[in-house]
């Protein structure tokens, strides 16, 4: 976000912009993803995800050729409407591919991989892009007129090798024979479900839930390329160093949180993560310096189990309802598109470590879900 709010010359809230077409896309195509599983199969869907994927990384090239800020807006989303109907997709087959009783589990496993993939791309974007990008005597970031052309091309490059090998997956996916999972009424029956979906309290407090959690995490990830540099004195590749590290701790915890639950219930720990996120972003907050760092890192840890948690217990027990459930908690990614403006309005008015009240309310809110989804645990289909 940084080089574009130096490159086009921006606020963090202007810049942060970009970020909310990004999420807004996830937004857009939760229910056409939901309708997709739903008059077709989940690999239909998750073919047509990745398709729409790899034609907003191609759109990338344009926007770098025009140099508007418009044009890599409208890119990133398409590139996220992908990432939308994926997601719906992909979440809730894995959740009907087993009992209810370890959904929740199963999906945490299933999530521990992803870790992997954003710890390669850290390293790849400190040393491809964040190492190649123009900087002042200080090491700082420093986008001119003259350079520009240059740094954008930098940023772009990685979204079209990205592009490439996504072509080579989706050929692959095509040609492998997967479970179908499909049901045999292909109508969504849009108004009868949203109808029970709104009158459940649990799956409507796990939407809520979720919009606070997707929105944290992309805000907490965001502006911590604005945090350490400020709390340490440090150049941004060291602060996105930090950043990997801290990746490399939410991939390792999301492992060891999946094998907690076999000993406690998903619940209390997520009550118990979002507690200890809370009293890290006081630290974050008031103690600053390496202490704020640390507490920054904690929270990446915290925030590992979160999203396939809330959404193994938003969509618990609800039969044929799953896929549109889905689509819900995929719409709830929107938060991304929301609270990370917010904060980034929070960080031009009040500074970098006030702007993080924000994420600690969300976490408040999460672990108010945590509590509240002990219930729903106890009704669960056992293996």
């Amino acid at each position: 976000m940084k080089v574009f709010k130096q490159t086009f010359e921006m606020s963090t809230f202007q810049a942060s912009a970009i970020q909310s077409a990004f999420y807004f896309g996830y937004f857009c195509m939760a229910l056409p993803g939901a309708m997709i599983a739903r008059r077709f199969t989940y690999k239909t869907g998750v073919l047509v995800g990745l398709g729409v994927y790899a034609v907003g990384c191609f759109l990338l090239y344009p926007a770098m050729l025009l140099e508007q800020f418009a044009f890599f807006c409208f890119a990133y989303y398409v590139l996220a409407c992908g990432l939308g109907i994926l997601e719906t997709n992909a979440n809730p087959y894995v959740l009907v591919l087993g009992s209810e009783e370890s959904a929740t589990r199963r999906l945490n496993f299933a999530q521990a991989f992803n870790p992997i993939g954003a710890v390669v791309g850290g390293l790849l974007c400190r040393n491809l892009i964040m190492a190649r990008l123009p900087k002042d005597g200080d090491g700082q970031l420093c986008i001119t007129p003259e350079n520009t052309s240059d740094a954008l091309n930098t940023v772009i490059f990685p979204y079209l090798a990205v592009a490439s090998i996504l072509v080579i997956v989706w050929i692959l996916i095509l040609k492998t024979k997967m479970p179908k999972a499909s049901e045999h009424d292909k109508h969504l029956h849009l108004k009868e479900t949203v109808g029970r979906l709104l009158k459940n309290k649990n799956y409507s407090f796990s939407v809520v839930a979720q919009f606070a959690y997707v929105g944290t995490q992309i805000s907490v990830w965001t502006y911590m390329n604005f945090y350490i540099p400020e709390a340490i004195g440090v150049t941004p590749e060291v602060a996105l160093t930090w950043h990997i590290w801290g990746l490399v701790l939410f991939g390792s915890m999301r492992w060891v949180f999946t094998g907690l639950m076999r000993f406690f219930k998903a619940s209390t720990l997520l009550l118990v993560a979002a507690l200890v996120a809370v009293a890290s972003a006081f630290c974050v907050i008031y103690v600053g310096g390496l202490i704020g760092v640390i507490a920054l890192i904690c929270i990446y840890a915290c925030m590992s189990l979160m999203f396939p948690t809330i959404f193994g217990l938003g969509c618990a027990n609800l039969g044929e309802d799953t896929k549109l459930a889905s689509s819900g908690h995929i719409m709830a990614i929107v938060g991304g598109a929301v609270i990370t403006p917010m904060q980034g309005a929070m960080v031009d008015k009040w500074g970098i470590n006030t702007s993080y009240w924000l994420p600690l309310l969300c976490f408040v809110v999460i672990g108010l879900y945590g509590f509240a989804g002990r219930k729903v645990e106890k009704d669960l289909v056992p293996a």
